[in-house]
């Protein structure tokens, strides 16, 4: 499994960056082909003092060629159109391959 990741640095009109990424890109997000699911979270601190990032976007597919096909597709091309209408200058993405190594504690 692999997930695109997006970090966000906080935007300079909040309400305005959250009225677009949440009614306008996440519902074109949503319909990219092979999207398994998509966590967002607001960035609320971190050990060493403020981060540079306040949102994290990330998308999960089964394989990198499903990202690939995903983004590629009319869906995928009219989120990343979307997210640069508004985002460009302050979003970083990557694409990390996902490992499950840590087991879940006894009792859980």
């Amino acid at each position: 499994m692999v997930k695109l990741i997006a970090l966000y640095k906080k935007p300079e009109n909040l309400e305005e960056f959250e009225r677009n990424y949440f009614e306008s890109h996440l519902p074109l997000a949503s319909k990219i082909p092979g999207l398994l699911r998509a966590e967002i979270s607001r960035i609320s601190g971190g050990p060493a003092g403020d981060p540079e990032y306040f949102l994290m976007a990330e998308l999960y597919f089964e394989s990198l060629d499903a990202l690939n096909q995903g983004m590629a597709s009319e869906a995928g091309k009219a989120a990343g159109k979307n997210l640069r209408s508004f985002a460009k200058d302050i979003v970083t993405m990557m694409v990390g391959e996902v490992e499950e190594r840590i087991p879940a504690p006894v009792g859980s």
